[in-house]
């Protein structure tokens, strides 16, 4: 394909002013040189002017990508994989549009999904737009977090957490016009909304100029520069990834652009298959599965669970610490002392009714026996008696949930006491570095103290010296000056003397 020319950003130009002839003055043909010679200055200025922008604008290093014969990705196995999303995701037309929940305090959490493929090798990018913004009723008084509406458009390692920005597995761009990796964030690129077609290039093309960059642009032309990704995201399958609030988005994963960038580039779906990693979204084993733990209090429920989540990191726990964990992760905000209750029934304390009365627990136990995912309910009171562990049970269909409890009793499993040995030594290296800080503190604020009595002292000796050596010259312009009156008085006698003399012979 041609080439439509190096991508470069628009400052416009200064025009020089031109001259307006007075109304009635007519040219002859002798003056029509001094008439258009303005003209020609303003031409040749304007030129100039052309000129010296385009050098001083960014020149696009990104070119155009080559043929390539190598076999190409299935483009149907590439998509946004619904079952690597947050609950609150909801796929509509065909997978190509995608809203978010927005009643019952699900308009104060962030949604996030992750593409089946993951880029790592070479340059592809993706493209996302906004179709609509959102604005949920709240109640008076409510302040959540801000902004209302929030889309971050990048990529993350698989397995990572879904909110972008969050952690060092990712990096983005937001739609206020910044770039987030490695937990800074920082202004980088031009903002976008709707009826914006931004698309997010990936380029990991070690042979590039950028290669280990990734960059922003907005309907078609480039609005950031080139953003190193971190040492540890490279040589890792890097996945198209989005997360957003109270807006309703179009995903393209390609093959072909609706906003085509300033130079031929593929997309992800049209990807060489050596280039991409794709995840199988086909459900192992059959029907999904939801997990039922039941334990007597004291006993490290909640320490199972986690242990569990991490060797299975597809299960979606379905719990209040789940849905107050969520919460912070989405910017919501309690203080230190506001984690009141207990694991099993936390208080949230966020100051926002919506989300402190756990209203998104009743929309969460609504919609998941309607999504096809495998959970897990650690419920400690609720699985333990009968009628609400019959009542769980009756929500999720036998036809189509295979429903299993795991009875914690008896001798824990090897695996169980090393994860429990590794929250213990990890707790008492963390009171170990708490300590070691606060001696480092104490070290330092002592420090601090001293060098500044060792200033003060310092300054003090210092004034003394100084009132010292201003009495001294006091007391010695004194003598002087006592010296110099005495002197004085002395010659003022001397000089008397005679005249006295001289006045008592002339009586005599």
């Amino acid at each position: 394909a041609p080439s439509p020319g190096p991508c470069r950003a628009s400052f416009g130009h200064r025009h020089a002013a031109l001259p307006i002839p007075q109304a009635g003055a007519m040219a002859t043909p002798a003056e029509e040189p001094k008439v258009d010679a303005p003209m020609e200055d303003a031409e040749k200025a304007e030129g100039a002017d052309e000129a010296k922008t385009k050098d001083e604008e960014p020149k696009e290093l990104e070119q155009d990508a080559p043929a390539d014969k190598r076999k190409k990705v299935a483009a149907k196995s590439v998509a946004v994989n619904v079952k690597d999303a947050t609950l609150n995701v909801l796929p509509v037309s065909f997978g190509k549009l995608f809203m978010t929940l927005t009643d019952g305090g699900f308009q104060y959490l962030l949604a996030g999904m992750r593409a089946t493929a993951g880029v790592k090798a070479g340059r592809y990018f993706f493209e996302t737009a906004i179709v609509e913004s959102v604005y949920p009723n709240e109640p008076q008084g409510s302040r959540g977090p801000t902004p209302r509406q929030l889309v971050r458009v990048g990529f993350s390692t698989a397995g990572s957490s879904l909110f972008l920005g969050q952690g060092s597995d990712s990096v983005c761009f937001d739609n206020e016009g910044h770039f987030t990796s490695e937990g800074h964030r920082k202004k980088a690129a031009a903002k976008f909304g709707r009826e914006d077609t931004v698309g997010v290039l990936l380029n990991v093309d070690a042979s590039s100029p950028n290669a280990h960059t990734v960059s922003l642009f907005k309907n078609g032309e480039r609005v950031s520069d080139p953003q190193v990704i971190p040492e540890n995201l490279r040589g890792k399958a890097l996945f198209p990834t989005i997360t957003f609030k109270n807006v309703t988005v179009q995903v393209n994963l390609g093959p072909t652009p609706k906003a085509p960038l300033p130079f031929a580039c593929r997309m992800v779906a049209d990807a060489a298959a050596d280039d991409v990693e794709v995840v199988s979204t086909k459900s192992a084993g059959g029907k999904p599965e939801v997990v039922f733990p039941v334990a007597l209090p004291g006993t490290g429920l909640f320490d199972w669970v986690d242990l569990f989540k991490q060797q299975h990191p597809d299960y979606v726990e379905l719990s209040d610490r789940a849905i107050a964990e969520w919460a912070e992760q989405s910017g919501a905000w309690r203080p230190r002392n506001g984690h009141g209750g207990s694991a099993d029934k936390p208080e949230l304390r966020f100051g926002i009714p919506l989300l402190d009365d756990l209203s998104a627990r009743k929309v969460l136990n609504a919609i998941a026996p309607s999504v096809q995912r495998n959970y897990i309910i650690p419920e400690l009171k609720g699985n333990i008696t009968e009628a609400e562990r019959k009542e769980r049970l009756l929500k999720f269909d036998a036809a189509e949930f295979k429903r299993r409890a795991v009875v914690l009793m008896g001798d824990p499993a090897k695996d169980y006491k090393e994860h429990i040995q590794g929250l213990v030594l990890a707790e008492k290296q963390r009171k170990l570095d708490l300590d070691r800080q606060k001696a480092a503190a104490e070290a330092e604020r002592k420090k601090l103290v001293e060098e500044r009595k060792r200033k003060m002292e310092a300054l003090k000796e210092e004034a003394a010296k100084k009132r010292k050596l201003a009495a001294e010259a006091k007391a010695k312009k004194e003598g002087e000056e006592k010296k110099e009156g005495d002197e004085e008085a002395k010659e003022a006698e001397e000089k008397k003397e005679p005249e006295e003399a001289k006045a008592e012979e002339a009586k005599a």
